[in-house]
């Protein structure tokens, strides 16, 4: 392949969806030309190889779910798993490689580092390096970005400047002052009707990226809707139903390459933005800003200063690196001074509740301030791949349980539904006692906690994006007052948390037809044997 035809294929690629992703299936498959397969892996189509695999991933099993539906004969149902989980693979290996390449990419650029003291200082004494960053920031009229200004204030703010030279065309000020839900209904109109070339323009392309997966959830709610329809006909007439359930596959399809497209734009955009602050007038006054800061750091801060100066000469005298600037051993020289461990090495705190739990508690549901007509229960979902089918379960210390099926975005949200549907129906068999949900779910505790304090389903409107759990919502805040909800620790063998979770997972069993009903009735029977067999009080800790 002479370079001209080797660069008319990556054109051709880049510009023809269809042909680019029957390339990367022929590669897959094992039967690609090798002149194709080396084009496939130029960097400027790394990118876009995945967003036909995104696109070709849920096709594959969507067909596997229309195979499943329709009672297709094993061979050919193995056939298409197979086929399936190469595509998964591709997709996982594409999106690794992309990863690689952007790493590289973005290595290559990299600002040069400031020196070892002013590293040092902003890193062990931040709120004073930031303080003092901020007052040179306010005293040259730029904007505050602290504390990873200048580079975060000054990049959105130079961009902007660059983009208000021209005010962007009707359609995208439509798109880009328009509400969420509009937004939304815009994302899901480009794929089942017409693609919007407005999209990616640098005004909405962050907009797009972020409300892209909204709009794949109402993908894969219109499939867990068509995967009902057609589960609840008789085989002999499910055949018109399970062309709805193509379609709703179709356009998911859509939505999943255009929310992988969106990820490579937006993520284009900030490295276009980030090459602002490695050379030209932009790095110069990164710069200039951060000097000044050090300036009146030492200033402010002698004594500091002082051992900041003392710690990075003696490290210099020794350190291997020192020929290149020490790029690394700042975070090290901070936790000297700051007698502390280095910066980045602290466990991740975001997935303690905050909801009802105190930082001083144990990590567990404490029930011992309850009082003893409380009606205690846990709540447990679990949610598949393909569509926004779920199940929920539920299993109460009186010995009573539930289970049952609904459609979510998240399992967060399924989590909510099983933690409503639970008490709602044990508000109702206890009309005065108190009841308390347990769940092991921090995004559910904190969203139901929320609606509940606060009265307004909507407090849980960033959980809750279907009707079905607004609706459950909106009924269990009128009874705010009997009821609680607080976090457990999820699989450590406890009776009632083993039976809901054991319930939810039957119940999606069920809703996408996984196994018959009659196999449903005795695993029912099963669970609640197992429930029996070790029953008792529930502990004060959980």
């Amino acid at each position: 392949m002479t370079i001209t035809e080797h660069t008319e294929l990556i054109r051709r690629f880049a510009d023809d969806f269809t042909a680019l992703q029957e390339a990367v299936l022929a590669r897959m498959n094992g039967v690609c030309a090798p002149e194709t397969a080396a084009v496939l892996d130029h960097a400027s189509l790394t990118g876009p190889v995945t967003v036909v695999l995104a696109h070709a991933d849920v096709l594959a099993r969507g067909a596997v779910r229309r195979a499943e539906l329709s009672v297709q004969p094993p061979e050919r149902l193995r056939r298409l798993r197979a086929h399936a989980r190469r595509v998964r693979r591709a997709r996982s290996q594409a999106e690794a490689r992309y990863k690689e390449q952007r790493a590289r990419r973005v290595t290559g650029r990299s600002r040069p580092a400031d020196p070892l003291e002013l590293r040092v200082a902003r890193t062990a004494f931040a709120v004073a390096f930031d303080e003092a960053l901020r007052q040179e920031l306010r005293d040259r009229g730029l904007p505050d970005g602290a504390p990873q200004a200048p580079e975060s204030g000054l990049v959105r703010w130079a961009w902007d400047r660059k983009e208000a030279g021209g005010e962007p065309p009707a359609p995208v000020r439509a798109l880009r002052d328009c509400d969420d839900d509009a937004f939304v209904q815009a994302l899901l109109r480009d794929a089942r009707e017409e693609e919007n070339p407005h999209l990616p323009h640098d005004a909405v392309v962050e907009r797009w990226s972020r409300h892209a997966r909204v709009a794949l959830a109402w993908g894969r709610y219109a499939i867990g809707q068509a995967e009902r329809d057609a589960l609840a006909r008789s085989l002999s007439v499910r055949r018109t139903r399970l062309d709805a359930l193509d379609d709703a596959y179709q356009d998911t399809a859509v939505l999943a390459a255009r929310a992988r497209e969106a990820q490579l734009r937006v993520t284009d955009l900030h490295d276009r933005m980030r090459a602002c602050v490695t050379t030209g007038p932009l790095a110069e006054l990164v710069a200039q800003c951060r000097a000044a800061a050090l300036t009146r750091f030492a200033e402010a801060e002698p004594e500091a200063w002082h051992r900041v100066r003392e710690l990075t000469a003696r490290h210099r005298a020794d350190c291997p690196e020192r020929a290149d600037g020490c790029p690394r051993c700042h975070r090290a020289l901070a936790a000297v001074l700051a007698d502390a461990p280095p910066a980045g090495t602290d466990e991740d705190d975001d997935e303690r509740p905050t909801a009802t739990l105190s930082v001083d508690e144990d990590r567990y549901a404490l029930l011992a301030d309850l009082p003893d007509t409380a009606v205690v229960a846990v709540a447990d979902a679990a949610v598949g791949d393909e569509s926004a089918l779920c199940g929920y379960g539920w299993a109460a210390e009186d010995g009573t349980t539930g289970h049952g099926d609904s459609l979510a975005s998240s399992s967060g949200e399924a989590e909510v539904i099983g933690v409503c549907a639970a008490a709602l129906s044990l508000l109702e068999r206890h009309e005065d006692a108190p009841v308390v949900l347990l769940c092991d779910s921090i995004e559910a505790v904190k969203a139901v906690d929320a609606a509940l304090r606060s009265a307004d389903p909507e407090a849980a409107r960033r959980t809750l994006l279907f009707p079905e759990s607004r609706q459950l919502m909106d009924r269990l805040v009128r009874h705010r007052h009997r009821v609680q909800v607080r976090w457990l620790k999820g699989h450590v063998g406890h009776d009632l948390n083993e039976t809901a979770d054991a319930f939810a997972r039957l119940a999606l069993r069920r809703a996408t037809g996984r196994i018959p009903s009659s196999a449903a009735r005795k695993e029912e029977a099963r669970i609640l044997r197992s429930l029996g067999s070790g029953a008792g009080p529930l502990p004060v800790a959980a």
